[in-house]
């Protein structure tokens, strides 16, 4: 097909798991797909999205960065397309103890990926968007964004303040033709665990759901215009659509804990 004829979708975070089978996804439904992460994989993921006779633009980008941030929005407007959907799926993850165990440095860095990158690029894609009257944006959250999280302290706010800001922009643009979708998941078999120093907890040595799982999931919420989606094992869905809406927050903060805290998968 024509590569003017294809709709172009942007994945970032889309060298390993949820993002490179979000990357797939666009590619087997005919978009042509802008591919963003920072370290190895893009790659593979652009030679998967290549064997679907998909175009794969590679943009190499430090979203932690403010210019990083700028140079893939301008890299996506030197495409002279429109950029049709957005999965916005970079993050990362920090576990420990927020008194003697995580460094500010770290903490800071995931601020910076996981709040003021996702708002950063709201500010640039959203209004083109707007004035086309359509597209689609899926941002990853997490269910953690429901509970306070010990052990993920900074990781579960930044995921909390990523659904208040969707949830609050997606009402402003109500009738713009732009649908907006939030990716709430619970474990996921991806490096997420080992990246964020979890090895040792029950969460990071548990059963999780394939990407595979929770992509599609996401990936069809966001087709369907939905506002969100709690995807992957069947019990993150019960507590994410369920026991985190009726339990108070202390509960939640203490279950939370009996999973998340270093080594408490070891005992």
């Amino acid at each position: 097909m024509d590569s003017t004829l294809r709709p172009l979708a942007l994945v970032t975070g889309a060298s390993s798991g949820i993002g490179y089978e979000l990357a797939r996804l666009f590619a087997v439904d005919g978009y042509d797909v802008v591919i963003t992460a920072t370290g190895p994989g893009l790659e593979n993921t652009a030679e998967a999205v290549r064997s679907t006779g998909a175009e794969a633009i590679i943009i190499p980008a430090d979203l932690t960065q403010y210019d990083g941030v700028e140079a893939l929005y301008h890299g996506i407007r030197d495409l002279n397309r429109p950029l049709s959907a957005a999965a916005l799926n970079a993050g990362v993850g920090l576990g420990g103890h927020f008194l003697g165990g995580t460094e500010l440095k770290k903490e800071f860095e995931l601020i910076q990926l996981n709040i003021t990158s996702q708002v950063h690029l709201t500010k640039r894609l959203l209004p083109d968007m707007v004035a086309l009257g359509e597209g689609k944006i899926l941002y990853t959250a997490s269910i953690s964004g429901t509970m306070p999280t010990p052990y993920e302290a900074v990781y579960g706010g930044s995921k909390a303040f990523l659904i208040s800001f969707v949830e609050a922009v997606k009402a402003e643009i109500a009738d713009s033709g732009v649908s907006i979708t939030l990716l709430l998941p619970g474990e996921v078999d991806t490096k997420f665990w080992h990246r964020a120093g979890m090895d040792t907890s029950k969460l990071g040595l548990g059963v999780k759901a394939p990407p595979t799982q929770v992509a599609q999931e996401g990936y069809d919420a966001m087709m369907a215009g939905k506002d969100r989606v709690v995807a992957g094992k069947s019990e993150s869905k019960f507590i994410g659509r369920v026991l985190n809406n009726i339990l108070p927050d202390t509960t939640k903060a203490s279950q939370h804990a009996k999973g998340s805290r270093p080594g408490s998968g070891l005992e």
